[in-house]
């Protein structure tokens, strides 16, 4: 970090010892960045008033609120942590996320969106997400031994905010991934890559989701993943 300017190296360290997850910190990173930019100021010599001009401008931009929202987190994150004005991220305004209800497949679509995945271990993993509740990112970090079939409960390590968590194991689950073990005989990784000694990339399962929702549903468009490129700039 010795080309990092000393106000982004100390947020970096923040968020370390509060454990963020990295995605976390590079989108904070980046977010803190846009600000800066958009003044053509350091973040540190910018204050509340320059916050609502900023959010205004993202607004009327057209950004998601999940992303307005995320990028009002980074900098009360940096305006309370890494500046320690404690009392100004209250002051902040959260943005309001509209409430939408989700669409939500019915049976058929389901069966005919997985029989649309050409892969066996896309199908196998996207079923897995699908019958547990689990998030992609948990599903491909799954191991064999984390199947735990006596007890009927997969074992989540790691999950959103680094917490470990169990989920119930249906027997039905249960019978496909036993089918699956059978023809793939993956080892450790449930789901294992090219290299086997690494599980498959997050973004296999995107692909998959893709590729089946065009073969499969048409219409229907599920919820992409977000990609923030990382803060590189000095402050």
């Amino acid at each position: 970090m010795k080309d990092l300017s000393p106000l982004r190296r100390r947020m970096i360290e923040d968020m370390t010892i509060r454990n963020l997850s990295p995605a976390t910190q590079q989108a904070y990173l980046y977010a803190v960045s846009r600000f800066a930019r958009h003044f053509g100021r350091s973040p540190e010599r910018l204050g509340l008033e320059d916050v609502r001009a900023f959010q205004l401008h993202l607004v009327s931009s057209g950004i998601s609120w999940p992303a307005l929202k995320q990028t009002v987190c980074a900098i009360r994150f940096f305006f309370g942590v890494t500046l320690g004005q404690e009392h100004l991220p209250e002051r902040i305004a959260y943005a309001r996320t509209p409430s939408k209800l989700p669409r939500i497949l019915n049976g058929d679509e389901i069966i005919r969106f997985l029989e649309a995945v050409p892969s066996l271990k896309a199908r196998t993993a996207l079923t897995t997400a699908y019958a547990a509740g689990l998030r992609a990112g948990e599903v491909v970090a799954l191991k064999v031994s984390d199947i735990d079939s006596e007890r009927g409960v997969i074992n989540v390590k790691h999950g959103k905010g680094g917490k470990d968590r169990t989920v119930m194991l249906s027997v039905q689950l249960l019978s496909i991934l036993r089918a699956y073990w059978r023809l793939a005989r993956p080892e450790p990784w449930l789901f294992p890559g090219r290299d086997e000694t690494k599980h498959i990339d997050v973004t296999f399962l995107h692909s998959a989701c893709r590729f089946a929702r065009t073969a499969a549903i048409g219409a229907w468009t599920p919820r992409q993943p977000a990609c923030q490129p990382a803060w590189n700039d000095s402050s």
